[in-house]
């Protein structure tokens, strides 16, 4: 078999771009690509390892022997190793042998910029291409009005792995998801999909946050190809598609990043700046120009070429801060004497500006669960420049309130109305992730108090109160089933719960509302403007009542928002209004289709003229039992 060939795809300015962490589609370029050379197919193959004295290729083809196959490097000192390999196919496994000239340490790597791998435990790199025909057209051309800040924004979120098993306990691929989870998502109207990391992992219970290689869908549910068509089905069907992205840590298994050439490469050689003490895994070095322009080229990678609509990046507070999860003496102050990560902070802003500045209609979300200020508000002002933030606050306070038995919650109101006093600071999403449904936290059902008919209306209860709050939404697979174990990564959900009326009522309840926010635009147009919220009464805590206002671009399609956080039936409990005319309630989360009682205000009630909350005008409603009932103003 003939030798390496030298051969290059890289121009000086695409070097110069490198040096200067200014590339941001290294993909095009490192990796490995099929492509012919005078007449001769074959692979090029191009690796970063500044520190190496000899880089080779191994793999099935020259039976994985070292200096069979060398690279040779490049002049201009950019560490870049490269050359072309004639004969090689698609679907040939190879790793890179790297040998240090730092002290003759040898390194067997997977490539950083595979596009597919092995099926893990097998931790080779595949050569594969991207070859695909979209049929999203459709959806690409109206994302950016789709995918709006001022647009409903329902996600589900899915962990691929145990959203729903086939026979034997076996993995649905992604072309069974692509009929079965398009459908269901369909069915229950979110309008997006989040799919925990889906980029190569090699220990399952990672979750997918252990990530070794970061161009390549994990190959446990099926080929590049496959995962293409689950994007694209989504996207047909007008679901928008969200991956977790994860800059943060990366594990030290033995073929992935870490100690890549011999050397500190990816991570950062100050092990109080390169090492998480949570995860036990390592940190990207945010201050060195190829790491950041590696990380910035995987966010545009997956934007690109698998049209996906927005990101959320993981762990944003574990990397803002430099004594993150360290004690004393473990981490060491910024210049000006700080604990904020400089380097991150300017890697950041760099990833939102290049990913908002060349992808219409996408959005970025931080899960970033610290006060750290302007998380979702522009560079240009000083900010992060992130489209979102997940409110954790407001989820902790939310769940703290719901657990307490219903005689005491009066006494505690406070833990619910707090939100708005921070509400608008931030682009919130409302997320009730699967971190809140494992480790012993119980399943949300099982977070609710009171015997069974108590647990449920509690949760009908809650999910109401998230949709009519303001901000967009994130509800994890199961919580809409009202799973009662805990989330567990090995086997499926708990689908035959639905066959009892209680599980199935909530299945039907949040389909209702995800309608009811896609319908009602006083519940997104304004969703993170304090103009879109206004409160009616928020110091009921006697009774345990709130009620507010939702409001929208226009006036006449305002809704009126009341929760009864009590078993006790209200009747006759008037609220103020605005304004003359009726009110005719559109939604009751006690609805007997959801497994409530039943209690309801079935006809229209007139608006009176009686002087009540501040306001001229008031109604007497009747309020269910542990219920959100929503009320629409008409003439």
């Amino acid at each position: 078999m003939t030798k390496v060939i030298a051969h290059s795809l890289f121009t000086d300015f695409d070097i110069d771009l490198f040096k200067a962490g200014k590339h941001f589609r290294l993909y095009e370029k490192l990796g490995a690509h099929l492509t012919e050379v005078n007449g001769v197919k074959g692979v090029y193959f191009a690796i970063w390892a500044p520190t190496a004295q000899s880089v080779s290729v191994v793999g099935d083809f020259n039976y994985w022997i070292q200096g069979e196959h060398n690279l040779n490097v490049r002049w201009d000192s950019s560490g870049i190793w490269e050359g072309f390999i004639p004969d090689i196919s698609k679907g040939t496994l190879y790793k890179y042998k790297i040998q240090s000239n730092i002290n003759g340490v040898i390194t067997e790597k997977a490539d950083p910029f595979a596009l597919y791998c092995e099926k893990p435990p097998h931790t080779a790199s595949v050569v594969w291409d991207l070859d695909y025909k979209w049929k999203d057209e459709d959806w690409m051309q109206k994302r950016q009005d789709c995918n709006a800040l001022d647009k409903p924004y329902s996600v589900y979120e899915v962990h691929l792995g145990s959203w729903r098993r086939a026979e034997h306990n076996r993995f649905l691929t992604y072309l069974e998801l692509a009929d079965d989870l398009v459908k269901y998502v369909k069915e229950t109207g979110f309008t997006h999909v989040e799919f925990m990391p889906i980029m190569e992992y090699p220990y399952d219970p990672s979750w997918g946050y252990q990530l070794t290689g970061y161009f390549a869908p994990t190959s446990r549910f099926g080929k590049p190809q496959d995962f293409m068509v689950l994007v694209d089905r989504l996207h047909q069907e007008g679901i928008g598609v969200i991956l977790d992205w994860v800059p943060s840590h990366f594990p030290d298994d033995a073929h992935g990043l870490g100690f890549f050439d011999g050397s500190h490469l990816y991570e950062h050689p100050d092990r109080r700046k390169g090492y998480h003490p949570d995860w036990k895994s390592l940190v990207f070095n945010y201050g060195r120009n190829e790491v950041r322009a590696f990380l910035i080229s995987n966010a545009v990678f997956w934007l690109q070429n698998y049209h996906i609509d927005g990101l959320r990046v993981d762990a944003v507070a574990s990397m803002l801060y430099l004594d993150y999860s360290r004690k004393d003496g473990e981490w060491e102050a910024n210049i000006f004497g700080g604990r904020e990560n400089l380097d991150c902070i300017s890697f950041l802003k760099e990833f939102n500006e290049v990913i908002y500045s060349n992808f219409d209609g996408i959005q970025t979300i931080a899960e970033e669960s610290t006060s750290f200020p302007m998380v979702s508000r522009p560079t240009s002002i000083g900010g992060l420049g992130f489209g979102m933030k997940w409110m954790m606050g407001w989820m902790h306070d939310t769940l703290k309130y719901f657990q307490k038995e219903t005689i005491y919650r009066k006494y505690h109101q406070n833990e619910l109305t707090f939100s708005m006093t921070y509400a608008f600071t931030e682009n919130f999403m409302l997320p009730f992730s699967h971190d809140e449904v494992v480790y012993g936290k119980n399943s949300l059902i099982y977070k609710m108090p009171g015997e069974e008919w108590q647990r449920f209306a509690n949760l009908r209860l809650l999910y109401g109160y998230m949709f009519t709050h303001p901000g967009t939404k994130l509800l994890f697979m199961g919580a809409e089933l009202g799973q009662t174990s805990e989330w567990n990564f090995e086997q499926s959900l708990d689908w035959h719960l639905l066959q009892y009326g209680f599980h199935s009522g909530i299945k039907k309840l949040i389909t209702d509302l995800n309608q009811l926010y896609k319908s009602q635009p006083a519940l997104y147009e304004k969703q993170f403007s304090g103009d879109g919220f206004e409160w009616i009464n928020y110091s009921d805590h006697q009774n345990a009542i709130l009620s507010y206002i939702r409001k929208g671009n226009n006036p006449n399609e305002n809704l009126i928002v009341v929760c009864n956080f009590t078993e006790v039936v209200r009747e006759n409990y008037r609220i103020g209004i605005p304004k003359k005319g009726k009110l005719k309630e559109i939604f009751n989360s006690d609805a007997t289709i959801y497994g409530g009682s039943g209690v309801e205000n079935s006809n229209a009630l007139k608006i009176e003229t009686v002087a009540y909350d501040g306001r001229d005008f008031s109604v007497a409603l009747i309020l269910p039992p542990l219920s959100v009932t929503v009320y629409s103003l008409i003439e």
